[in-house]
């Protein structure tokens, strides 16, 4: 299990790098995380939500992503508050305070899905979430040294040398865990230095005689990071300067913006997240409304922004704007939520500037799709992961075709589009063209980027890590 000093230290990195390395040695690898809490969720092949990380270090163990990879996802609803998934399924929603009194309960389902894992496979990597040091959240955990005390698992600890003070990381880490917890920790490693790392010697072993614990590694920079998709939206690459801008307001519940990955890889594409206080800019080629995890909540909030009165002037020089799945709700006429799914209950103006409207429903759909991008009819795979249905008179002019049936929403003058369909720019050939619709050319090739890039981390940690060590800490988990 690698856990971390803190948040964004890179294990979701390692994590994926070590699936590929030691896949390439020709064991069986499964990546798992007992718990995570994102907005950004891929869809697996037996019809379940997983984080997004979680797909992509299946992707490095060359496996197909499955449900038990991730058995409880936490999704954001409000500050208080997030829907709570259960081995794929939503189960329900549920506030901050009564989450924290009963997560325990949910351990249980951790275990089954890591059973069934471990059962498959050779070796399952274990990715903790925040910190263990956060002793304030240690009675029921789940999601670092509770469940690896329940599970039985060796521990690897990971501090951050970029944001400074590794050796406190560590070492505090230490100071306040309790001897249990402490008699799970194998090893620690670095991660993220900048330079030569022999500069760090005498810090590598202060940290080993202070704890007593082996390092496993001081792991540099690894300049492609970017080049593989972003658990979190602020990860995304930007490159300022691109011939082609696009857009993107950063709504408060923004939810799976995997959507931007592919466009951000592209050498002539700038991808500007706007946060909020600023203005949308006036010199956008494309505005794109992204997911939502409340998208009646987000669209009061952009309003807010005064980002309307911006997307309006956008679409009257001449911009294009493009809406997925909660974005495409709110371009349409109205979005009504008669049950009160997403909140209060009632009827909401949207944005009007696709004749459609939505309605909320109860039924969710997530489901992985292939489609067909019209005109073009280049071939496309995708998913879908939203409640709601939107019709009216701009779906008459469709733009895709999923599994033979038409999808999505068109104005008259074809500048202003919607869909429920996420991942389609992950096609280089309808990335190409719709690039090209902008008056810009596409040069990248996504899909072979990112296994180049699993190939290189998986390099980048064998050069760095000792991982015959790490092979050899790993221990039988504990039978039940």
């Amino acid at each position: 299990m690698i856990q971390g000093t803190g948040s964004n230290v890179g294990k979701s990195m390692l994590v994926a790098g070590l699936a590929r390395a030691f896949t390439r040695r020709g064991l069986r690898v499964a990546p798992f995380k007992p718990q995570n809490m994102s907005n950004n969720a891929a869809v697996t092949n037996d019809g379940g939500e997983i984080g997004r990380a979680q797909a992509l270090q299946a992707r490095a163990a060359q496996q197909p992503a499955h449900t038990d990879m991730n058995p409880i996802l936490l999704k954001p609803e409000t500050d208080t508050g997030a829907q709570i998934i259960v081995q794929g399924k939503r189960r329900g929603t549920m506030r901050a305070s009564d989450y924290r009194r009963d997560k325990s309960t949910l351990l249980a389902a951790a275990l089954e899905s890591f059973d069934r894992l471990c059962a498959g496979v050779d070796l399952v990597l274990i990715e903790g979430a925040g910190s263990p040091a956060e002793t304030n959240l240690r009675q029921g955990d789940i999601a670092n040294m509770g469940f690896a005390c329940a599970a039985g698992v060796p521990v690897i600890l990971v501090g951050d040398i970029h944001r400074g003070g590794v050796i406190a990381q560590i070492v505090g880490t230490q100071a306040v865990l309790d001897d249990i917890d402490l008699a799970r920790i194998r090893g620690f490693a670095v991660n993220r230095f900048k330079g030569d790392v022999a500069l760090f010697d005498a810090g590598r072993d202060d940290i080993a005689d202070r704890t007593g614990w082996p390092c496993l590694g001081v792991v540099p920079w690894f300049n492609e990071a970017w080049r593989l998709p972003a658990e979190d939206m602020m990860d995304i690459r930007s490159q300022p300067g691109g011939a082609c801008k696009v857009v993107v307001p950063q709504l408060e519940r923004m939810a799976n913006f995997d959507d931007l990955d592919p466009l951000s890889a592209e050498p002539e594409v700038s991808v500007e997240i706007i946060p909020p206080g600023r203005p949308l800019p006036g010199d956008a080629d494309l505005v794109l409304l992204p997911g939502s995890k409340s998208t009646i909540g987000d669209l009061a909030f952009f309003r807010s922004q005064g980002w309307d009165i911006d997307l309006l002037g956008h679409v009257r020089r001449g911009g294009h704007v493009l809406g997925l799945c909660g974005g495409y709700q709110m371009l349409g006429n109205s979005i009504d939520d008669p049950e009160g799914i997403e909140g209060r209950a009632g009827k909401f103006q949207g944005l009007g500037l696709l004749d459609v409207d939505t309605v909320m429903t109860g039924d969710k759909e997530v489901v992985q799709r292939n489609a067909i991008a019209l005109p073009g009819r280049e071939p496309v795979t995708g998913y879908e992961i939203h409640i709601g249905r939107t019709d009216g008179t701009d779906c008459s002019r469709p733009w895709l075709e999923v599994d033979g049936r038409p999808e999505g929403a068109a104005s008259a003058n074809g500048r202003i589009r919607g869909s429920y369909l996420h991942g389609l720019f992950s096609s280089d050939a309808f990335r190409s063209r719709f690039l090209n619709e902008l008056g810009h050319r596409s040069d990248a090739t996504y899909e072979e980027g990112v296994e180049e890039t699993l190939e290189a981390l998986a390099t980048h940690l064998e050069q760095h890590m000792d991982l015959d060590f790490l092979w050899s800490l790993a221990e039988a988990p504990t039978q039940r």
